[in-house]
Parts: structure tokens; sequence; C-alpha cells
């Protein structure tokens, strides 16, 4: 893939990170991690990836809906999808689409699901 697509995860559980990102670039992503909330908006900066995986609880309880927030403001049409291991209760239970989320991916990511999703968003 010449124009490799930029997935930036942004996770404070290293294993999920590692799993993920060895997932996506072994499917042809160009894979960058941040290990807290303020990380990844750094490396969301830097690299200006074309979609961001954000957990829900990192530094702070509600760390990821803030990091969804500023990606939002910074860049609205950037699909930005909520890692998390309470994912479908969160779903059921509050607006994704009010806290910057497209989405979510319950842990343990489901990769078929991860990547066929990923591959219809990047497509629009």
């Amino acid at each position: 893939m010449a124009d490799k697509k930029k997935v930036l995860i942004i996770d404070d559980d290293p294993a999920i990170c590692d799993s993920v990102k060895a997932i996506l670039d072994g499917n042809g992503f160009d894979t960058k991690v941040a290990l807290s909330g303020k990380d990844g908006l750094e490396v969301f900066k830097s690299a200006k990836p074309d979609i961001v995986l954000c957990d829900m609880m990192m530094e702070h309880i509600d760390e990821g809906a803030k990091v969804a927030k500023i990606i939002k403001e910074e860049n609205k049409d950037i699909p930005v999808f909520l890692l998390s291991s309470i994912g479908d209760a969160t779903a059921n239970n509050i607006g994704l689409s009010d806290l910057g989320f497209n989405g979510v991916f319950q842990k343990p990511v489901n990769f078929d699901l991860l990547l066929s999703v990923i591959g219809r968003y990047l497509k629009k």
C-alpha cells in the first residue's frame, strides 16, 4: 500500500495498544500509539492520522471524551472511535456522538470487526 492510512491508538494499556497495532500494521496501516490523553493529542497534531481509536478511562475517568472533543474541535471530519471494556454499556447509556465518538469497539477488540469498520470509514 503506497499511501498507507494512518491510525492513532490512544490507550493507557500497552497490551491493548500492542495487539491492535500489530493487527493494523499487519493489514497495511501506519499505526501510531500514545499511552495517555496528553501524549495522544501531541501525536495527533504531529502525525495527522486518518482515524483515531481512544480509550475512555485513562488518567481520569472521562479522559477519552475530553481527548475526542479536542480532536473534533480541530478536525470535525476525523472518525474517533471509543475503545472500552465498558463499551457496550457506555453506548447504550450515553450518546457517543455527544462525547465526540463515531462508534465503539468493545475490549477485547474483535479484529475482524475493527478492520471492517475502519476500512468502511476510510473509504468515505
